[in-house]
């Protein structure tokens, strides 16, 4: 088990044989992910790597290792895991123990899915206590996110220097940055080409390279996913489906539920699943300083990738008023760690930090007051760049 996991021990031309390398190799389009610069690699660290399915963390971690090998460190310093074919906590345990016993020196693990083995965390947090991690930098990944994001919490002090990495498909700046797309004004064109195909397919490292087969592969993952945490995977795509059928207009969980025939908590229910899948995110209306949780809200779905997915699921027609209004929303989400919306005699799509935008796909109509920001679709792609060049 230990040499089909790790060839890099006992083979130079590993990646010639692994299947994650392999295939980004033969990307036409490939990057290395900056999120890779935010792991601790300084011993004691506890590193949690967080994000969808599809989204290139496994893949991730493989270049990492295969940077730390050319850097010169000794591959058989490094220790790699796919848990998804152990049984259950007990055969982690047992693994571990036999891991402990072959380590001389420090090190680097990584368990790759390892939310696929139910109370995992109890099994890192009792080997954490016992210091036998204490030469060790431990990287742990999963894609059933809402289990890794809430035991992640369970572990204060235990960290070390370890970080919390979110792993979350390319935002449209990115998007350029790895098409080699500079971000100046006489490359307008191709920059406006370059958000009608990031608009079409998302940020998803398969869509980027428009491979089709993303699409049902990434419903099958969801499928997956919904399934380890007792979710139904009908009533998921049937909530999604309202989502797009109704947008971009604000919601309640009882005018959707009432179209499924649900109630209303069950709704609450499971888009509180798919945020931690990180498939949709709700905007809340805003009011001042006030934020209005029990009025209709604005649920969003995260990527243009996730969108195509599911309308295609469905045959659904994703209109760009929507389409636009979702990726303004959650790249200001990622710039300011909230959104919200106003309405009232007039509609405010997006509230963050200090801006107020509202989103049209054609020519605004009405004049908005003062410090409210309208974007047609000619602006879209100068403002997620101008929003990108301000960090």
């Amino acid at each position: 088990m230990w040499l089909d996991f790790n060839p890099w021990w006992r083979d130079e031309k590993w990646e010639e044989m692994d299947k994650h390398i392999r295939e980004w190799k033969n990307q036409e389009i490939k990057w290395f992910p900056k999120w890779l610069e935010q792991i601790s690699l300084e011993p004691f660290s506890l590193n949690f790597v967080i994000g969808p399915r599809q989204v290139g963390k496994t893949t991730g971690v493989k270049l990492l290792i295969k940077n730390l090998i050319e850097s010169g460190m000794e591959a058989e310093r490094i220790t790699y895991l796919s848990c998804e074919p152990f049984i259950d906590a007990h055969h982690l345990r047992r693994v571990l123990e036999k891991y402990f016993e072959m380590r001389e020196r420090e090190d680097i693990l990584v368990l790759d899915e390892v939310t696929s083995i139910e109370n995992w965390w109890k099994v890192i947090k009792g080997f954490i206590d016992l210091g036998k991690f204490e030469n060790s930098v431990v990287i742990v990944s999963g894609s059933v996110s809402m289990k890794l994001k809430k035991h992640a919490e369970l572990f204060p002090g235990r960290k070390g220097k370890g970080k919390k990495i979110y792993v979350l498909p390319l935002s449209f700046p990115e998007y350029l940055r790895v098409k080699n797309v500079p971000f100046k004004k006489k490359y307008e064109d191709v920059i406006r080409k370059s958000f009608e195909e990031y608009a079409a397919f998302g940020g998803f490292p398969a869509a980027v390279n428009k491979r089709t087969e993303f699409f049902p592969e990434f419903l099958d993952g969801l499928e997956s996913d919904l399934s380890k945490i007792d979710k139904s995977y009908k009533l998921a795509m049937q909530i999604l489906s309202q989502i797009i059928t109704k947008a971009p207009s604000a919601l309640s969980y009882s005018a959707i539920g009432s179209e499924i025939q649900i109630s209303h908590i069950t709704v609450r229910e499971y888009l509180e699943a798919l945020e931690e899948l990180f498939v949709t995110k709700t905007a809340f209306k805003k009011e001042g300083r006030n934020v209005l949780f029990r009025k209709e809200k604005k649920i969003f779905m995260r990527d243009p990738g996730i969108v195509r997915a599911v309308a295609s699921f469905f045959n659904l027609e994703i209109r760009k008023d929507f389409l636009y209004e979702w990726i303004v929303q959650e790249h200001l989400l990622r710039k300011y760690g909230e959104i919200y919306y106003y309405r009232n005699r007039y509609e405010i799509d997006c509230i963050a930090g200090d801006m107020k935008i509202e989103i049209k796909a054609g020519k605004p109509h009405r004049r908005y007051p003062k410090g409210v920001r309208v974007l047609d679709e000619e602006d879209l792609p100068g403002f997620l760049v101008e929003l990108f060049m301000k960090e």
